[in-house]
């Protein structure tokens, strides 16, 4: 059986379910839309997907339950998407954004994850944004952050052999057929038309790469 796990702040939280009930373990983001399609697809292997994205947080607070909520589960591919808090952390001044920990702390948490886990497929998804809602005021700023954070997953995907699965330009594109609050409502959560735009881009990438699942 092959377990899948996917980490990463509210976008990939979709309010989960924290009990052991089947109908509510995924929560209602991407990570539902792609266990539904392959669960159901892959039906005769019964893969294992697991959610451990917890809303607002940090690549820091991943690192900081990494033990518990990654390594202990023994995951044969772990799907990754995180960075929107630290900017947000950042752009509202607050204490816990001074410095700017995303690029340090995602390194040491993937070169742990490759020592203690050589064999896990990695696969790690571009942050992104649209100018709506809580990025519009200081959206340059936005752009700024995140550009940069997409770099820094880019080159970490490259770096550690990752499959990385870009997003930005998908919401762009969809922003030529509906405004940008209709697949993000606040300019960094996505509609449920926005999770399945991840969805999309998750089994176009994953599934044309070495960490398919068949």
């Amino acid at each position: 059986m092959t377990t899948i796990l996917f980490q990463g702040d509210s976008i990939t939280d979709g309010a989960r379910g924290r009990s052991e009930d089947p109908n509510h373990l995924l929560g209602h983001s991407y990570a539902y839309l792609i266990g539904a399609k392959l669960g159901y697809e892959l039906g005769e292997k019964q893969p294992l997907f697991i959610n451990r994205g917890i809303s607002g947080n940090r690549v820091s607070d991943l690192y900081a339950r990494w033990n518990e909520d990654a390594i202990a589960l023994k995951p044969d591919l772990i799907s990754i998407l995180i960075g929107v808090n630290d900017a947000w952390r950042m752009m509202s001044g607050e204490p816990s954004g001074v410095t700017d920990r995303f690029g340090r702390a995602y390194k040491v948490l993937l070169e742990e994850t490759r020592e203690v886990m050589p064999d896990t497929g990695l696969i790690l998804l571009e942050p992104f944004i649209l100018k709506t809602g809580a990025t519009e005021e200081k959206w340059e700023e936005w752009q700024q952050i995140i550009g940069l954070y997409q770099n820094i997953t880019r080159e970490l995907a490259e770096e550690f052999g990752a499959v990385y699965v870009p997003l930005q330009a998908a919401f762009d594109e969809a922003c030529t057929r509906a405004e940008a609050a209709y697949w993000i409502w606040d300019g960094v959560h996505p509609t449920s038309a926005g999770h399945q735009i991840i969805a999309n881009q998750w089994l176009s990438v994953v599934q044309s790469s070495k960490l398919a699942l068949s």
